[in-house]
């Protein structure tokens, strides 16, 4: 074995004097490049001409490997063991001039294959048809691909060795709904820990036993899934590109009573420092109204769409960018890098790679990169799905869709083009590029598959492991565990070693206890996972080995220490959660990973930290916050002791806090808000409707806790917010309509004022309307409508079935329309939320394109 990884260290190369140029863009043209020509209706260009529109740094270029009609519409893609290239196409999506998804069976998934080595693609093999808008799929060995079609995660085969499936079983049904794109599941990425990561969903896949199964996850991430040589998983969502998992996500499905999940699913980019440079200007955004947030020239700063993050693990690039993050941003014609750094403890963070410039910007409006992937011969792969359109009808705003009609973009579908990124210097002398050999999995040894794991290459690594997994060949397992013992051996080919080995059911408690002590934390941090089967059966030695790693150098392990805990009985479980939270519990993503496996055993932990000098408030904050969002019999010990004068003031505030967050349901994961209004759907300054879930019953009226919230100390807000949460025998109802804060109450106050002056004479003082002059006001469902309905009204008017309601806020400012708006619709019996000046100002600017009133129909569609 020391050999073969010995020579595969140095990859099999093909001879750069017999490898063709395919098309390739121009090198070392000025960056980063900007053009101001914005044609009124974009053409459909020849792939030679895309490619003159490309703007690379000093030395890159990308070579043009497939085009339409060997590839029409491809959103993601995969190579296999031999090397061949994988591509989900979806004609079905935006396919008319409405831009709407067809429910026909028209997509495809195809495998390309360069035949005669040439290094560009020249045949194409239809694997699966008759698709009806997938969003995922996994390449098996034997001939077969997990695809998820909605509502269906299938197994499809080809049994007779053509390349065409001609069989599919059902795997799992939920697979996303039909219909729903942007927001639908996705991924299949098969993890180092044999996970398959689903993006977008509540479950995940595992391979066991030979099956394919699900398991349970938390819904994260958007489009996308990649990995770094650790195994640590990365996604992102439309308006942040890049998130890590720290923890596996099914320690944190073990409990659902958890308040928060950090360590899963963590931001790593700054978005106050973040900024892109396309090439062009890029309006045509779902939010390309807001153009104060656009540059001078027109450039949007921010991601519009950013989508299928790579951790590029490859051997052909410069050794400068392997390891860092590239992420695709179709919207605004880019493909971005970003600087990937690990702080030695695990603690990962990113940051824009070049300081002003892409990594690849197009000035053609119709380069929209969807799925970047790295291939076996070292280098990375771009699929284009070359379209005008990046935002399907249903979720388009009425602004985009404006922009989409008057330049004619939605016309010209059918394309599509794969690009390989090349380095060939900076001086452009080089020609050709050597490529690594083309492989031949399907047809390796299992010594040679084992072999594999040593190669720098990480998508070789990837790809035997998985091969390996699906072989279950038992003599693998003398090789594999060879590895893992050979210190000498590179920590990577350990690492997935030791995972292969889990995936084959030929893990051994002695393997676990040589990783745990091994000096690479990635290799302690997996040995504590793989410890877990005997940390369960209560193993002395293997729990000693564990508990030892408490004071590890490395946050990442004693992070995956806290998750593993819960892996021991429960009885064994709580001493060693006191103190790991008693030493380090402020740290966040410690705490949530501890909490996921003490469901159950959260007072006795809390009680003990309560009753230690210098408690750590944040596992303290969440420990409560447990309790009360399982609505647990102690919630009113806890009101109590936070009401306790006697109790120090650290431990009663994080009472306060952890209980509030966990009768409130906990934190919402996810969310789109970006930093300055850049993008993103949520508007500043707009909140969601109040109101909402039900008061947990106390037995008694919690005094402590109400003389705490009449004070006026800074325990007197977290009080007042824990005791409008709770009730009592005896305790008067809510009132319909929540306390508006002085600003909202200086904006209903202005309000009336107005629609008395403007609006009473049609409207009526009541609101009650008259009956051929204009509808009533109380009651009215538009009135209280999500917050663009009204504003849409009053600004541009509305012809109803009474006549035309005129656009009477037109000639009104944005406080005005907010104040005439908060006072109508929380007048009169109305309950909708006030509106500040800033959604007004928002939705004016949305639907300023408008010239003419709307229709009911029209206003009563749902709106972006």
């Amino acid at each position: 074995m020391g050999a073969a990884a010995a020579a595969l260290a140095a990859p099999l190369l093909l001879a750069a004097a017999d490898l063709a140029v395919p098309p390739r863009s121009e090198l070392n043209r000025p960056w980063p490049f900007f053009t101001a020509e914005e044609p009124d209706e974009p053409p459909v260009r020849a792939p030679a001409d895309a490619l003159k529109s490309f703007a690379m740094p000093p030395g890159y270029a990308v070579e043009l490997v497939a085009t339409e009609p060997l590839v029409q519409d491809p959103i993601l893609m995969e190579f296999d063991g031999e090397g061949r290239l994988w591509v989900m196409e979806l004609p079905g999506w935006a396919h008319n001039l409405s831009m709407e998804n067809s429910l026909e069976p028209v997509n495809r998934l195809v495998v390309l294959d360069d035949s005669d080595n040439d290094g560009v693609f020249d045949k194409r093999t239809v694997f699966a048809d008759k698709l009806v808008l997938p969003r995922a799929f996994k390449i098996l060995a034997g001939g077969c691909a997990l695809i998820g079609e909605p509502p269906t995660l299938w197994k499809a085969c080809d049994t007779d060795g053509d390349l065409k499936a001609d069989t599919r079983e059902k795997v799992a049904d939920g697979f996303a709904r039909l219909g729903v794109l942007e927001h639908g599941a996705n991924g299949l990425f098969w993890g180092m820990d044999n996970l398959l990561v689903v993006s977008e969903h509540e479950w995940n896949v595992a391979y066991r036993a030979g099956q394919f199964v699900t398991v349970p996850g938390l819904r994260r991430g958007q489009w996308g899934v990649t990995q770094d040589d650790a195994g640590r998983i990365y996604r992102n969502v439309n308006t942040d590109p890049l998130f890590v998992d720290y923890v596996s996500p099914d320690y944190f499905a073990r409990n659902p009573d958890l308040v928060r999940t950090r360590g899963l699913y963590e931001n790593l980019v700054d978005q106050e420092k973040t900024n892109i440079w396309p090439a062009h200007p890029t309006f045509g955004l779902n939010r390309g109204y807001r153009r104060e947030v656009f540059r001078a020239d027109g450039t949007a700063s921010y991601y519009g769409g950013v989508s299928s993050p790579l951790i590029y693990r490859g051997t052909r690039l410069p050794a400068d960018v392997q390891g860092m993050a590239f992420v695709a941003d179709g919207a605004t014609n880019i493909v971005h890098l970003l600087r990937l750094k690990d702080d030695g403890q695990g603690r990962m963070a990113a940051e824009d790679y070049y300081a002003r410039g892409e990594f690849l910007a197009s000035t053609d409006v119709r380069f929209r990169p969807t799925a970047l992937a790295g291939g076996p011969d070292g280098t990375i792969y771009i699929a284009d799905m070359y379209r005008g359109v990046s935002q399907d009808g249903p979720l388009q705003t009425d602004y985009l869709r404006d922009y989409i009609n008057k330049r004619g973009l939605a016309r010209g579908t059918g394309h599509g083009r794969i690009y390989r990124v090349v380095h060939v210097g900076a001086n452009g002398a080089a020609a050709r590029m050597p490529r690594d050999a083309r492989p031949q999995m399907s047809r390796d040894t299992t010594a040679s598959l084992v072999a594999h794991l040593a190669h720098p290459n990480g998508w070789w690594r990837d790809t035997a492991q998985q091969l390996l997994v699906q072989r279950a060949d038992p003599r693998s397992r003398p090789l594999l565990e060879r590895l893992v013992r050979d210190r000498k051996t590179d920590w990577r080919t350990r690492l997935h070693a030791l995972w292969t080995l889990n995936g084959i059911g030929g893990m051994q408690p002695a393997l676990a206890l040589i990783a745990m002590a091994d000096t690479r934390p990635e290799l302690r941090a997996a040995g504590l996972r793989l410890a877990e089967p005997w940390l369960a059966t209560g193993d002395r030695k293997m729990s000693k080995a564990a508990l030892a790693l408490a004071v590890d150098a490395n946050w990442q392990v004693r992070v995956q220490l806290a998750a593993s805990l819960g892996a021991l009985p429960a009885e064994q479980r709580t001493a060693p959660m006191i103190a790991l939270l008693n030493a380090q519990g402020d740290d966040p993503v410690l705490v949530d990973a501890a909490l996921s496996g003490l469901k159950g055993g959260e007072m006795a932990v809390l009680t003990a930290l309560a009753g230690q000098a210098g408690a750590p408030r944040e596992a303290l904050a969440m420990l409560s916050g447990a309790l009360a969002k399982r609505r647990d019999a102690a919630i009113g010990q806890l009101v109590a002791m936070a009401g306790d004068a006697g109790q120090p003031a650290l431990v009663r505030n994080a009472l306060l806090d952890g209980l509030a967050l966990g009768l409130a349901g906990g934190v919402q994961a996810g969310g789109n808000a970006v930093a300055g209004g850049r993008a993103g759907g949520n508007i500043p300054g707009v909140t969601r409707q109040r109101g909402g879930g039900s008061r947990f019953e106390l037995a008694s009226e919690p005094r402590g806790l109400a003389v705490l919230a009449d004070g006026k100390d800074a325990l007197a807000e977290p009080a007042r917010k824990l005791l409008a949460l709770v009730t009592w025998p005896g305790r008067p109802a809510p009132p319909a309509l929540p306390p508006r804060s002085a600003g909202e109450e200086a904006l209903f106050r202005r309000g009336q004022s107005i629609y008395v002056e403007q609006c009473s004479g049609c409207h009526q003082l009541q609101g009650q309307g008259q009956a051929t002059v204009a509808p009533p006001l109380a009651g009215s469902k538009r009135v209280a409508a999500n917050g663009d309905v009204p504003v849409r009204i009053l600004t541009n008017g509305l012809e109803g079935k009474i006549g035309l309601m005129p656009p009477l806020g037109s000639a009104m400012s944005d406080e005005e329309v907010a104040a005439v708006l908060t006072y109508v619709r929380q007048s009169w019996g109305n309950t909708a939320t006030p509106l500040p000046p800033a959604a007004v100002k928002e939705w004016r600017l949305a639907f300023a394109h408008r010239t003419t009133p709307w229709s009911e129909k029209d206003i009563d569609a749902p709106q972006r």
